[in-house]
């Protein structure tokens, strides 16, 4: 009994100190910081972020051809892709604090110099959002770039919205994951998911009234697609 009872005290007391680091930390902690420890633990709902989704609405039809003369002609292949790489048409895209490139099956992590000023911008914008809400280090994710038309073909059986007119063809179109964000928090909830999309989208709306692209809100595909839009 006299064990039982010493082990409790034990447990107690390395509670206890660890309960006293803790709250030390805490108070020396910065504001901001501090801030963002707090959201981290919390399942509070931000419930003040105005829905935008629904106003991405361009339909690829009504600037197809605007886009297609400030994109690269449509690659065949990866062969003719890379002949575009080369020439400096198009520039390679790297993950980094913004945003996340996914393992991409169907496309090449590729955009014309402009695209990919565009998607920095977002991802800058997106990341001085959330971090006023204590999401500091989260990061959306990136489906799809540059496309060729064998991918496109590819595509054509699982995708609806592949077609010979898509923007991916030209390099100057993107698609962010809306379903699936890079969160850092320690537990995830359904409205974390809803704001960060929401969130996402008003920055992206914001681009668009500003005329540096062309948005469309994808309910099937669970993606945002977006295409830079050069004035």
């Amino acid at each position: 009994m006299r064990r039982i009872r010493l082990k409790k005290e034990y447990r107690l007391k390395v509670w206890g100190f660890f309960f006293v680091v803790f709250s030390l930390c805490f108070i020396f902690i910065p504001q901001p910081n501090r801030a963002f420890m707090l959201t981290y633990f919390s399942n509070k709902c931000i419930n003040h972020q105005q829905i935008y989704s629904r106003k991405l609405t361009d339909r690829i039809p009504d600037y197809s051809a605007q886009a297609r003369l400030s994109g690269i002609t449509a690659c065949s292949d990866e062969k003719d892709l890379a002949l575009k790489l080369i020439s400096g048409q198009l520039v390679k895209v790297r993950g980094g604090r913004k945003y996340r490139i996914e393992n991409m099956k169907h496309s090449y992590p590729y955009l014309t110099r402009d695209s990919r000023r565009l998607l920095n911008e977002i991802g800058r914008r997106f990341r001085n959002k959330i971090n006023r809400e204590g999401f500091k280090g989260s990061k959306f994710i990136i489906t799809s770039m540059t496309r060729t038309s064998e991918n496109i073909k590819g595509l054509g059986k699982t995708n609806i919205n592949a077609s010979e007119n898509s923007p991916h063809l030209n390099g100057n179109a993107f698609d962010i994951s809306y379903a699936r964000f890079s969160i850092r928090k320690y537990h995830v909830t359904e409205c974390d998911k809803w704001y960060l999309k929401e969130a996402l989208a008003e920055v992206i709306h914001e681009l668009r009234k500003e005329k540096k692209c062309w948005a469309t809100y994808e309910k099937q595909q669970g993606c945002f697609h977006v295409v830079s839009r050069v004035q």
